[in-house]
């Protein structure tokens, strides 16, 4: 039998907010899309939530990637930040479900081309990623590391910028809303 904290923990296509007490390097406020994540293999993941304040035109200026140009970069997270990742997200709408948030992360150029023209479609661009061996994240998240959220469709209208992690952490609880309007340093009260 085994011990309840060893229990798979169905994490893929959530949100992992940040606990404020990773205060310091790249994943302070951040809150990330965990697009893969399995026991044998870990998890990969992107930071939504660091505009890196340039565009893929920016970046990138062949003419393949005209049409991408203007679509803004951000940081994705810690590893591979050489390396650019296309992700486009959309709503699912059905008439016997409530919508929910759909996305396709590592898509090629050409793919997020389409994405692009595609209305009610969101696509941006990352430079790196995040990433966990086997069991890292499930070790994160016994200490209380990350905050796991489902992402909901507001995420399309929702500006990703560095105060997403306030607002999507505001709504977890009246205990995390204290946490999200705490001022960085308590003391400085």
């Amino acid at each position: 039998m085994h011990d309840s904290s060893d229990a798979p923990i169905p994490l893929q296509g959530q949100l992992l907010i940040a606990d404020p007490s990773l205060r310091d390097g790249v994943f302070n406020k951040s809150v990330i899309l965990l697009a893969e994540h399995s026991l044998d293999k870990g998890g990969y993941g992107l930071i939504l939530n660091h505009p890196t304040d340039q565009t893929v035109g920016d970046l990138i200026r062949s003419e393949d990637f005209q049409t991408l140009s203007k679509i803004p970069v951000y940081l994705g997270g810690p590893v591979g930040q050489e390396h650019l990742t296309f992700v486009a997200f959309w709503a699912n709408v059905t008439q016997k479900s409530p919508a929910q948030l759909k996305f396709a992360t590592r898509i090629s150029a050409q793919d997020a081309i389409k994405h692009s023209q595609q209305s009610g479609t969101l696509v941006r661009a990352f430079a790196g990623c995040s990433s966990w061996t086997p069991g890292q994240l499930e070790n994160e998240l016994r200490k209380k590391s990350w905050i796991p959220v489902k992402p909901g469709i507001e995420l399309l209208s929702t500006q990703h910028e560095k105060n997403l992690w306030a607002e999507i952490l505001r709504n977890v609880s009246p205990y995390h809303q204290i946490l999200a309007e705490a001022p960085d340093d308590i003391y400085m009260n």
